[in-house]
């Protein structure tokens, strides 16, 4: 049974940095794109980045470019997220997924992932 449990996230500052994990058990991630999506209090679940197979190709939300960069380490069935300048706006619950269709292109379509973790809260405030 597949199960992703996120970790990493907590209170920081403005300008702060954090990693986010999301790990997988029961399932190996090697074939599937990863996503990171987040969702702030009263606001719907939007993408915030993924990351194909390989690694190769990464994707990335406008508002987070430059700022975040997605990782993963397929022999600990891991994928990463790092956090630098973190904003207030930053401020949402985290969760990672994984895209249903094998081999896919990651596209930050909410609608490609599923087995969602139980997520992991990040807040950005001084």
């Amino acid at each position: 049974q597949l199960q992703l449990v996120e970790s990493g996230g907590g209170l920081v500052q403005p300008g702060g940095s954090l990693r986010l994990s999301c790990a997988a058990s029961g399932f190996t991630l090697d074939y599937h794109a990863i996503g990171w999506f987040r969702q702030a209090p009263g606001k719907e679940r939007e993408g915030v980045s993924c990351i194909s197979v390989s690694g190769g190709r990464t994707t990335y939300a406008d508002s987070v470019q430059g700022r975040f960069t997605i990782s993963r380490d397929n022999a600990k069935n891991t994928v990463y997220l790092q956090m630098n300048s973190l904003k207030p706006e930053d401020t949402a619950v985290y969760y990672c997924g994984v895209d249903r269709t094998v081999l896919r292109l990651c596209v930050l379509n909410e609608q490609h992932f599923g087995s969602w973790g139980q997520g992991t809260q990040v807040t950005v405030s001084s």
